[in-house]
């Protein structure tokens, strides 16, 4: 999938109007069916299969629908899941460039990710008490890297409240397998399955505390994608199953060099010691010569997580990269304005470029988590950072492992008094 661009100079960027706030509407019949009828291919390739448990504890509707994230065949399975209900979508504001109208129409509500934003909130109570449709709602806001859930924003339960409708889930199995980020959009044989589940009924949303509810939201958001395959003996024998992994495994678990990994074919492979790794077809790691440190994944992933908070604490943290910068200011298109520098620090995130026209800070307390993503929209590896008004993109020019801005950004900010977070 491709996103449309155009080159414009950065202080004409500034220059453009706004996309005027618009309610969300109910999407109509039609929309909905074209949704649907979209992704039956897709879902037919994957082998889809699904089950409803607990659906007569919160009623007909509308409910507020949190989904895990994995891929983009999750869209296809909540249309197929709740048809023939209206359901309104929380999507990634870039979703919208160029095709705006359908958006809109097919019931989409833009945000900007890891942004606080009051007007999200009372758009998706908009869409459930005055459109009485669902809302969809994928609360990690960014695919998983590591077949693990991403950090949930804390207090999640109390949005819940201020929703005041039935919670529903669905949890899906297979889709991070079939198509995994880092994967380089290669998809896999792999059978998807999903579970809808009546979650939580209005009375209990109403009756258990905000702790209570980030408890029941954390227990739902605890998986793991690789020990699923491992476990299940889901086996996947396709060639390039290792292709890109350097994306989660950026630094040698045997040497500690970063920036050195290669994953291509089957295989892992340090360029800086030489030592190599097997990926078998249940998804696990074997070295060719000595020890393998990490056959699971996700605990290699973990390993660099803790590597990351140590740098933090000694001081020796700092991202520092030159970047193509784009920036998202209206529906319009992604504009490219230039390049800059990027750097992340403790204090934050710090962009600079545009021949000195442009200058964005973003402080460490702000964000609990990072935009960042493998190959967006076919440009590159990406970093984003922003605000309500705009967002910017930066590719990095070098090898920049952005799983590793991704960690530091959730780290610092857990190192930041609970009283500054926002």
């Amino acid at each position: 999938m491709k996103i449309k661009t155009r080159e414009l100079p950065y202080e004409e960027v500034l220059a453009l109007p706004r996309p005027a706030p618009q309610k969300p509407l109910r999407p109509a019949l039609p929309f909905r069916a074209l949704i649907r009828l979209l992704g039956a291919g897709d879902l037919k390739n994957a082998h889809f299969s699904f089950r409803k448990e607990g659906m007569d504890r919160v009623g007909d509707g509308p409910w507020l629908v949190l989904m895990n994230h994995s891929s983009f065949i999750d869209l296809e399975i909540a249309s197929r899941l709740l048809w023939p209900k209206p359901f309104c979508i929380v999507c990634t504001s870039d979703g919208f460039v160029g095709k705006e109208w359908l958006m809109r129409h097919i019931g989409c509500i833009p945000t900007n990710k890891f942004v606080t934003d009051a007007s999200l909130f009372a758009d998706m109570r908009h869409a459930l008490r005055e459109t009485g449709s669902s809302v969809l709602m994928y609360p990690e806001a960014s695919y998983s890297f590591d077949g693990r859930a991403t950090p949930l924003p804390r207090r999640l339960g109390l949005m819940l409240k201020r929703m005041d409708v039935p919670v529903v889930g669905i949890l899906t199995q297979g889709a991070f397998a079939r198509d995994p980020l880092y994967n380089c959009l290669q998809k896999r044989d792999v059978a998807v399955s999903a579970v809808m589940k009546g979650l939580l009924t209005r009375e209990e949303v109403r009756e258990k505390s905000v702790e209570e509810l980030d408890a029941v939201l954390d227990e739902m958001f605890s998986f793991d994608n690789f020990a699923w395959q491992t476990e299940a003996g889901v086996e996947i024998d396709e060639p390039f199953r290792a292709d890109g992994l350097e994306r989660i495994l950026y630094k040698c678990a045997a040497c500690g060099t970063e920036g050195e990994m290669e994953g291509k074919g089957t295989g892992l492979v340090c360029q800086h010691c030489g030592k190599s790794y097997e990926m078998d077809l249940l998804g696990r790691l074997r070295a060719l010569e000595g020890e393998t440190e990490f056959p699971h994944i996700p605990d290699w992933y973990a390993w660099e997580r803790e590597e990351v908070r140590r740098e933090i604490r000694e001081g020796r943290y700092r991202l520092d990269t030159e970047v193509e910068i784009c920036v998202l200011a209206d529906f319009k298109a992604i504009y490219r304005v230039g390049s800059g520098r990027l750097v992340h620090d403790a204090g934050g995130f710090t962009l600079t470029g545009c021949d000195g026209k442009l200058r964005f800070e973003r402080p460490a307390k702000l964000n609990y988590s990072l935009y960042a993503d493998y190959y967006w929209y076919e440009l590159g590896d990406m970093i984003c950072i922003g605000d309500r008004e705009f967002q910017y993109y930066c590719f990095p020019k070098g090898k920049v492992p952005v799983a590793k801005a991704r960690l530091a950004t959730e780290e610092l900010y857990k190192m930041q008094p609970r009283r500054q977070r926002t």
